[in-house]
């Protein structure tokens, strides 16, 4: 066996957003391989072994990595578009370009998603891919390469659709999987590449798309797969009101009672969005454990309105953060989405009292731990969890003045990330990525941008 490696971080203060909120004035953490081996206040235990590294953080937060628990990469390379519009008519305006995706555009825009939540302090991200044009190519290993090659933690919820315009959906026919075609090539991506087992860097979540864009079929057997593979379903829910009529004409009911008809209640389910729910909703969510991905920015931008996120926290719902998809959150950024989320749900019923500062920072990260099904392992700073961890610069013009760290970080500009660790290694330095080519991913995304306009045009 090779001898532990150690690197230990001193002079920092520390939020560990464990169950206590405990927090260090100037405190150290100690990474043993890819675990923290110890957390706490003033210096390190004098006398470690096998120590590799020493980082004076003074001036510095330590934080667990954030957890992202909802995106959609592939739209990196179609942002900028349909930026008036409500949610289906932008679906209607961009599902024409994003059927013609193929495997070299979104290995691209999977790495330029993948870039912008790294640099910004995510260690575990998600993508929920549910595009996959006939002959595109393997869409979901391009997408789990990039994630392997950026170095961080990830969760592919394999997505599909099946309801196209001719069925009453909103996705162009030549858009859509068949029922069987989309549940055999989600087994096979789970067998493929989900890892089970602790500190796994890859994992597979059973992910049909949305009420509106897949039959009652393939919710029903989808959710059925998922339980007979052992892995989580993931899915967008009661996202806008137009969601809302939509569900009551088609099924006679709304989308948290459509969802319990076909087994998509549960601790191994998450749903995106969730802003149009009803106090039953929220008791259905609570008494389930059914997990939400609040994602401020992008309701934001489509319009969509104002998730109860205070409500559902006081009846103990697990609430993660999630950018989703770049077309809808131009800058593709979680570290915002902390600020965001605390702004924007203060606009609601409970005003100032909404959230604050360490409700921010515990949903972007143990927050998304349970809504991904690893807070046993990411999510805190506690002795024994992977080595998961972001050090945010504080000490410059934007925040030297505020006093309170956690109030910096969430309430003051983007902290710059002076390092971030996956599995104790080091994947962010002075915010640049270390293990690939920040400029060259940006003229390929460029490029594949270029392309996919021009094919979508008819050039």
């Amino acid at each position: 066996m090779a001898a532990t490696q150690r690197i230990v971080i001193e002079n920092a203060a520390i939020a560990t957003v464990d169950a206590k909120d405990t927090e260090y004035t100037s405190g150290h953490v100690v990474v043993a391989d890819n675990v923290i081996e110890s957390v706490g206040a003033g210096k390190a235990p004098e006398g470690l072994a096998d120590v590799v590294r020493r980082i004076d953080a003074t001036g510095h937060l330590v934080t667990p990595g954030l957890v992202n628990t909802h995106h959609h990469f592939y739209q990196w390379i179609t942002r900028g578009l349909a930026t008036d519009h409500n949610l289906f008519d932008w679906l209607v305006a961009l599902y024409p370009t994003w059927a013609r995706i193929d495997e070299r555009m979104t290995y691209a825009a999977a790495q330029g998603s993948l870039g912008m939540l790294a640099r910004g302090g995510v260690t575990t991200a998600m993508d929920h891919h549910y595009v996959f044009p006939k002959g595109s190519g393997d869409l979901s290993g391009s997408i789990i390469r990039a994630a392997s090659e950026m170095g961080v933690r990830f969760t592919l919820a394999r997505g599909s659709m099946d309801r196209s315009e001719k069925d009453g959906g909103l996705p162009p026919d030549f858009a859509v999987e068949t029922l069987q075609g989309a549940l055999a090539a989600t087994e096979e991506t789970v067998a493929q590449h989900h890892d089970a087992s602790f500190g796994a860097m890859t994992q597979i979540a059973v992910a049909p798309c949305s009420p509106f864009s897949v039959s009652t079929e393939l919710l029903r057997e989808g959710a059925e797969l998922a339980r007979r593979l052992g892995v989580r379903l993931h899915t967008h829910g009661s996202e806008t009101v137009e969601e809302e009529k939509f569900c009551h004409e088609l099924f006679g009911m709304g989308p948290t009672d459509y969802f319990e008809s076909t087994g998509w209640l549960g601790e191994d389910v998450w749903m995106a969005h969730c802003v149009h729910m009803n106090d039953s909703d929220i008791d259905a969510f609570a008494r389930t454990k059914t997990g939400v991905a609040h994602c401020p920015s992008s309701n934001a931008r489509l319009g969509a309105g104002i998730a109860r996120v205070p409500d559902m926290l006081a009846a103990g719902v697990p609430v993660g953060l999630g950018v989703d998809g770049t077309a809808s959150n131009e800058s593709g950024e979680l570290h915002t989405e902390l600020r965001n989320a605390l702004l924007i749900n203060r606009l609601g019923a409970h005003r100032e009292a909404a959230l604050n500062a360490r409700q921010a920072l515990r949903l972007g990260t143990f927050g998304g731990a349970q809504v991904l099904g690893r807070a046993r392992e990411i999510g805190s700073l506690e002795e024994g969890k992977l080595a998961d961890l972001v050090l945010w610069k504080l000490d410059t013009l934007a925040h030297a003045s505020i006093a309170d760290p956690v109030t910096a970080l969430v309430f003051g500009a983007a902290a710059p990330v002076t390092a971030s660790f996956v599995n104790g290694r080091q994947v962010v330095e002075d915010g640049r990525l270390l293990h690939v080519d920040e400029d060259a991913i940006a003229r390929s995304t460029r490029d594949e941008a270029q392309r996919l306009a021009r094919i979508a045009a008819g050039g």
